[in-house]
């Protein structure tokens, strides 16, 4: 099954059942292990946890970061040299999403944690409509993206890369215009950094974000990012 017009394919449920949230570690971990289908991935986020391998490879871990980093769609903090750049570059949605998860993947990133079966559990997410991505062109070459899931009015970013400045930034941008369309909406990107602060995350405490999760796994998702959605062929942001 792959995505229509309609809206993502709800998979069959995982048979995996996660620990009680508050049972997480003091390295913000929750549990080892299970598996990377659809329906356990959806479960995880429905739940407030997300998946990353282990440094040690191999094994999957599960993670629920206190405090949580999320962007406030209203407070994306827009610099002059950030517009100049927006209107330099062309911005696609979901046109070339293993592209970007290829490029984020790139080992030679440092501190890189995708790797194989992670590309390909988002891939299979991608065609079911659940997981979709943000790319930057500079004329017909991709110069920056990102990607992450989308259940309802949660978005929660996984990765962005960039090869040309302000290019992911770009990306983020265009993410928010999709995202910010009135309704209540969550965009969770996971740890904080400088970098991010910067650009408007703030940080919640664990039963906050929880909270704030549950109310908006119930709104439609953005109409931008319906299957099937087409280039931003003028390149507006």
């Amino acid at each position: 099954m792959t995505a229509d017009s309609r809206g993502p394919v709800e998979p069959p449920p995982t048979p995996w059942v996660f620990p009680p949230i508050d049972l997480t570690d003091d390295q913000e971990l929750l549990a080892v292990g299970a598996d990377l289908e659809p329906g356990t991935i959806l479960a995880a986020y429905r739940s407030g946890l997300f998946p990353m391998p282990l440094k040690n490879g191999g094994d999957i871990g599960w993670w629920s970061p206190d405090p949580r980093a999320v962007l406030p769609l209203d407070e994306l903090r827009v610099s002059r040299s950030l517009r100049r750049s927006c209107r330099r570059y062309r911005t696609t949605v979901d046109v070339a999403f293993r592209d970007v998860v290829a490029r984020c993947a790139d080992p030679s990133r440092p501190h890189g944690w995708i790797d194989n079966q992670i590309h390909e559990a988002y891939s299979r997410l991608h065609d079911l409509g659940w997981a979709h991505s943000v790319e930057t062109w500079a004329d017909d070459e991709l110069v920056g993206g990102l990607y992450g899931l989308c259940i309802g009015g949660l978005f929660a970013g996984e990765s962005m890369f960039h090869t040309a400045t302000d290019a992911s930034k770009v990306a983020l941008v265009k993410l928010v215009e999709v995202l910010d369309d009135g309704r209540p909406r969550l965009l969770d990107v996971q740890w904080n950094t400088e970098h991010l602060s910067s650009l408007g995350v703030v940080s919640l405490r664990r039963p906050d974000y929880l909270d704030y999760l549950a109310g908006v796994l119930a709104t439609p998702i953005p109409a931008g990012f319906v299957a099937n959605s087409q280039p931003d062929l003028d390149g507006s942001q």
